[in-house]
């Protein structure tokens, strides 16, 4: 052994060292341990977030679609509606309007005329022919959690955006009167 050696031999002998040594190795065991863990849990918390996010198609289905219905004049569906879709959380969606049609027919809206979203967007669709809705407005003074809505069945194109492959819809854009 030459001298430096037998130094830390020496101090490693001594019960303070030992102790120091210890916790020392046992520190770099741990951190070895997280920077191994780490990128896993991340991996984890990745996935899950993704598995658990709602897609857009969903959305639009959640927030429009309510085909076992025929358009009411109750005057409380939208309250309900609104409430039971998940709506009212955190704050009053001021519009929200629901289709009463199947969903297939909706989706078909994805293959019809093409026309510019309100936002420039070229990716919105017009139904051909008339569908079952019911408009759901915000009334005045309704503040959240109170939200309350005006309920206006009515019988209009739509306008829907589409995305993906097949085109499905993602996005409720407009109700159209029948211009003929």
């Amino acid at each position: 052994m030459d001298g430096g050696q037998k130094l830390a031999f020496h101090l490693s002998q001594t019960p303070s060292c030992r102790s120091r040594l210890f916790r020392e190795s046992e520190a770099t065991m741990a951190l070895d341990k997280s920077v191994i863990l780490l990128p896993l849990l991340v991996l984890v918390l990745l996935v899950l977030g993704c598995l658990g996010r709602e897609s857009r198609a969903k959305k639009f289905q959640r927030q429009h679609m309510d085909s076992g219905s025929s358009p009411s004049s109750n005057s409380t569906y939208c309250n309900q509606m609104m409430k039971r879709r998940s709506m009212t959380h955190g704050r009053c969606k001021p519009v929200n309007t629901f289709v009463h049609e199947p969903l297939v027919d909706v989706q078909n809206v994805c293959f019809q005329e093409k026309v510019t979203c309100k936002n420039g967007q070229t990716n919105c669709f017009k139904s051909k022919s008339s569908m079952h809705i019911t408009d759901c407005r915000l009334t005045n003074g309704s503040r959240y959690p109170n939200c309350a809505y005006r309920t206006s069945p009515k019988e209009r194109h739509i306008i829907v955006a589409c995305e993906g492959s097949p085109h499905v819809p993602v996005h409720f854009d407009a109700s159209v009167e029948d211009s003929t």
